[in-house]
């Protein structure tokens, strides 16, 4: 990267909305690959069924906050990084709670698609840098984990849902997300209860990828400056 590329990374302010699966792994990367102004957003405790695949999850940790889990973790991993955890859940209802103008980037990784879709128009809008994750659920190759704008995404319909939300909303911009072009192995049609489970090979890839997209944003920063 060089030394000017990494302190345009720990410079940048980062905030990432949903720690599971996804999301934690996605800021465990940032934070080991050297960003220091981190905020992290996400209403939930941790639980026995996240332990297949949630870094905050473990047994001694069951019933406190994914947030708070998480900050201790990372702040001995990086002890000068300023690391912010918020338990609270984003909507169009809070989204005022929440101050854009203070992020440089905005990581979305929340499952819910409603919130989701408010968040990526409410940070695009602001004018952070977006990413965003799609639906890694009931797959089980990381190899093909792919990222693309939002608007070239294929095989994932999580990402159709979202298309069509920015749609009906007359968004116009454009950010990446990472999807997979594995087909489904989950069974049944939507409302018959399905149970959406997740594998870490999968949300763990999506996570790295998410990160991966945030460092090589930093460089590119760095570079139009020379």
């Amino acid at each position: 990267m060089g030394e000017k590329s990494l302190q345009k990374l720990s410079a940048l302010r980062v905030a990432i909305f949903g720690v599971g699966g996804v999301g934690s792994v996605c800021a465990e990367s940032l934070v080991r690959s050297g960003v220091c102004n981190l905020t992290m957003v996400d209403s939930d405790e941790v639980v026995e069924s996240n332990i297949n695949r949630q870094l905050p999850a473990l047994n001694s940790t069951l019933g406190r906050p994914k947030v708070e889990v998480l900050r201790e973790r990372f702040l001995d991993i990086s002890p000068q990084a300023k690391i912010v955890a918020l338990q609270a859940r984003y909507s169009a209802e809070t989204r005022a709670q929440f101050d854009f103008k203070s992020f440089d980037v905005v990581i979305d990784a929340i499952d819910s698609l409603s919130p989701k879709t408010d968040l990526l128009i409410t940070a695009s809008d602001s004018g952070c840098q977006v990413f965003c994750s799609l639906g890694a659920a009931g797959k089980l190759d990381p190899t093909k984990v792919r990222t693309a704008s939002i608007w070239e995404t294929t095989g994932c319909p999580l990402g159709k849902l979202v298309r069509n939300g920015l749609r009906k909303r007359e968004f116009h911009g454009d950010f990446m997300a990472v999807y997979s072009q594995e087909p489904s192995l989950l069974k049944g049609n939507p409302g018959e209860n399905l149970v959406l489970g997740s594998a870490m090979p999968v949300t763990a890839a999506f996570g790295l990828a998410l990160s991966s997209l945030v460092i090589r944003y930093a460089v590119a920063l760095e570079r139009q400056n020379c």
